[in-house]
């Protein structure tokens, strides 16, 4: 029996053909599931779009209802020459004169000069010291003495590396002044103030001390080998009047939150007054912030008269219910605290257009938080820090996007809808494919058994052709 390499070729049907038009009338429903899917993953992009906005708007509200914000301030300095000033959030309002008539400054000692840095010295024992000087005493700090060993036969440079390497609070250079005896050995104390003294002494270790403390010895007290080139001393200075003083020129506390970092000597006034460009930047990034998530869902439901065509969330009721509860939470009043307390947005400069956006006048604004800071910051942020516009729009949006949320709600069902339209694609394959192979099964018995008839047909044929010739013949 002859096989059959293609359909049609037995029978000379068109069965390829017929096979192609059953499985594109049967694939048909795919098609319709296919365009199902397609439109729930464009409203869940949609969605994603919304919540990435909602986000922002979120994020720009509960900045502005922070109790945090509206307690930051400022400190400038009349004269940064002088000093310059910062404030932290513990600062209070108010004005300082400040009067600096010190600065602080390390002490630093040099010793006598030599011909050569790696010139052998000697040994010993140095013992170094820091506390303060007062009236030709030396009273020793809290901090413990650092014994250093010296090897016997060291040089400038091994005396250097050696005390640096004891960690003592010092650092230890050579200075090449450039005399005939060039090289010396310069300490100086880490840290600036009085109380960064120093006293070294030396001990013998069996390397020759009494030449090690011809260059290193020093008591403010009492005999010294080292010259002293700049004292330790306290930054002194007055603030409205009241005498300070601080062993760094980083002055902290001195009054309330404010830090003065001092340059120089001099006279400056330093303003420590509210933040209002914090607070006026945080209501500009909720207007803007607010502007965008109108501009997302104008876009997102939006329709074309041309094309008559929709957004994705056109007549969306989660969208639609979003919008409604934002705008209804803006437009409504806060409860008015005290004599000067502020209920609605328009008494700060926030108002609605006409295309929904919000409008913001900065001078009106500018001018409620230079009159009435406690106002604003009730309207924001409440008298108790979790109610006024700002914390209760930000848990608003919050809610949209939370846990059983009406945005995540809606998300949740397109995606299980999506895992449906999936599992139905799927079967709905799996049964074209199914009833596709059983008709090409059909087919190509069809064709074989047409192949056989047409066979046999031309046998017989041929046979009766035969038959006929030989009556024909007698």
């Amino acid at each position: 029996m002859p096989s059959i390499s293609s359909l049609g070729i037995g029978s000379g049907l068109d069965l390829d053909s017929l096979l192609t038009k059953i499985q594109s009338a049967e694939s048909a429903s795919l098609t319709a599931i296919t365009k199902q899917q397609s439109a729930y993953n464009t409203k869940l992009s949609a969605y994603g779009q919304l919540k990435s906005a909602l986000a922002g708007f979120q994020t720009a509200a509960a900045a502005l209802g922070a109790q945090s914000l509206y307690g930051t301030v400022t400190a400038a300095s009349s004269s940064t020459a002088t000093l310059a000033a910062s404030a932290d959030t513990t600062a209070a309002a108010g004005n300082y004169t400040v009067n600096v008539t010190q600065l602080a400054q390390a002490q630093s000692l040099v010793s006598a000069g030599q011909a050569s840095a790696a010139t052998a010295i000697g040994g010993g024992t140095v013992t170094l010291e820091l506390g303060t000087t007062s009236a030709g005493t030396f009273t020793p700090g809290s901090a413990a003495a650092v014994q250093i060993d010296i090897a016997a036969g060291s040089s400038l440079l091994d005396i250097r590396d050696a005390i640096n390497k004891a960690n003592a609070g010092v650092t230890a250079s050579i200075v090449n002044d450039g005399s005939g005896t060039p090289y010396r050995l310069a300490i100086s104390a880490n840290s600036s103030g009085a109380a960064s003294t120093m006293r070294i002494s030396v001990s013998d270790n069996g390397g020759d001390s009494s030449a090690l403390a011809s260059v290193v010895a020093y008591d403010p007290a009492g005999t010294s080998a080292m010259t002293q080139t700049m004292a330790g001393l306290d930054a002194k200075l007055s603030l409205n009047g009241i005498d300070v003083t601080s062993a760094s020129n980083t002055v902290a506390g001195a009054a309330q939150g404010v830090t003065l970092t001092l340059q120089a000597t001099g006279t400056s006034l330093v303003a420590v007054k509210s933040d209002k460009a914090a607070i006026s930047g945080a209501v500009q990034n909720f207007v803007t912030a607010y502007n965008k998530l109108q501009g997302t869902l104008a876009s997102l439901t939006a329709y074309d008269p041309t094309s008559k065509t929709g957004s994705p969330l056109l007549g969306d009721a989660t969208t639609r219910g979003i919008q409604t509860q934002i705008r209804a939470a803006l437009n409504g009043a806060q409860p008015a605290s005290g004599a000067n307390g502020l209920s609605t947005l328009m008494e700060v400069g926030i108002g609605f257009q006409a295309d929904g956006t919000m409008s913001l006048d900065s001078a009106k604004l500018n001018n409620a938080l230079t009159t009435n800071l406690t106002g604003v910051q009730q309207l924001f942020a409440g008298a108790d820090g979790k109610s006024g516009f700002g914390n209760q729009v930000s848990k608003l949006a919050t809610g949209f996007t939370g846990y059983n949320g009406s945005l995540t709600n809606a998300t949740d069902g397109i995606n299980k809808s999506l895992r449906t339209l999936g599992d139905q694609y799927n079967a709905q394959s799996d049964r074209i494919n199914t009833m596709m192979d059983g008709y090409r099964a059909q087919f190509t018995q069809l064709d074989l058994l047409m192949n056989q008839m047409n066979s046999t047909s031309s046998y017989l044929t041929q046979q009766f052709s035969a038959m006929n010739g030989a009556s024909r013949s007698k």
